[in-house]
C-alpha cells in the first residue's frame, strides 16, 4: 500500500473492512448485504441509500479481490493524474450510475414479466459489488492511455488498452443479452457509459464546449 494515493487507499480499505463485517455479522444473524445491497425499487427491501451502499458490498472473497486488485492497479493511476476529487467524483458517477442502470434493467424485466405472467425472480436479489465503478476506472484508463500495452491472463501477447477495454464492453453486452447468469452485466455497462459521459463533460468544459 506504500505510494498508493489517498483515495484509492481509502476505497480499498472501506471495502475490505464491509467485507469483513459482513462476514462475521453474518455469523451473529445480522444481514449487511439485506441492508446495503441494492435492492429493485419496486420491493420493500429497497432503500434510498443502496445506490450508495452496494458499491461497497461484495459476496465472496473472489469477487472482493478482483475488483479491489483492478482499483489498486488503475485507480491510483488514474487519482495520480487527475488528484483525488476528481478522482473520487468519477468513482462515485461511475458506481451510483451503473447501479441506475441496473435498476432500469430490472425495471423493464417487472415490466415484461406483468406482461407475459412470468415471474423474473432475478429482479428481487440484491446487486452488490464495485464493478461498475471499476469498469467506468478500466475505461477512463484506456481514454487517457489508449495505447498503453498491457499483459492480460491468458493472451500470450501484450493487448493496448483501448482493444482491452472495447473487448470487454462488447463481451458484457453480449453476456447481458445472450447469458442467464447472477452477474449484472448491465450494471458494467452502465458504470463505462456514465464515465464516457462524464470524461467528455469534463473535456467540453475545460475546452469550452458549453
Amino acid at each position: 500500500m506504500n505510494g498508493t494515493p489517498p483515495v484509492t487507499k481509502n476505497l480499498l480499505i472501506i471495502n475490505v473492512l464491509f467485507f469483513f463485517a459482513t462476514e462475521v455479522l453474518a455469523r451473529r444473524g445480522i444481514d449487511l448485504t439485506g441492508l446495503f445491497g441494492l435492492f429493485f425499487f419496486g420491493v420493500g427491501d429497497f432503500h434510498i441509500w443502496q445506490p450508495v451502499t452496494y458499491l461497497f458490498m461484495h459476496g465472496s472473497f473472489s469477487h472482493i479481490f478482483f475488483n479491489m486488485f483492478a482499483l489498486w492497479m488503475f485507480g491510483r493511476i488514474l487519482e495520480t493524474v487527475w488528484g483525488g476529487r476528481r478522482f473520487f467524483i468519477y468513482y462515485m458517477v461511475c458506481g451510483v450510475g451503473a447501479g441506475l442502470i441496473q435498476e432500469l434493467v430490472q425495471l423493464f424485466s417487472f415490466l415484461h414479466a406483468v406482461d407475459t405472467g412470468v415471474v423474473d425472480y432475478s429482479i428481487f436479489a440484491p446487486t452488490v459489488g464495485a464493478s461498475g465503478a471499476v469498469y467506468g476506472i478500466l475505461l477512463a484508463f484506456a481514454m487517457l492511455f489508449p495505447n498503453e500495452k498491457m499483459f492480460i491472463f491468458p493472451f500470450p501477447m501484450p493487448i493496448k488498452a483501448k482493444y482491452f477495454v472495447a473487448f470487454f464492453f462488447v463481451l458484457e453486452l453480449f453476456s447481458g443479452i445472450a447469458v442467464s447468469d447472477n452477474v449484472a452485466h448491465f450494471a458494467h455497462l452502465g458504470g463505462m457509459i456514465f464515465g464516457w459521459l462524464l470524461i467528455v463533460y469534463w473535456k467540453r468544459k475545460r475546452y469550452g464546449g458549453g
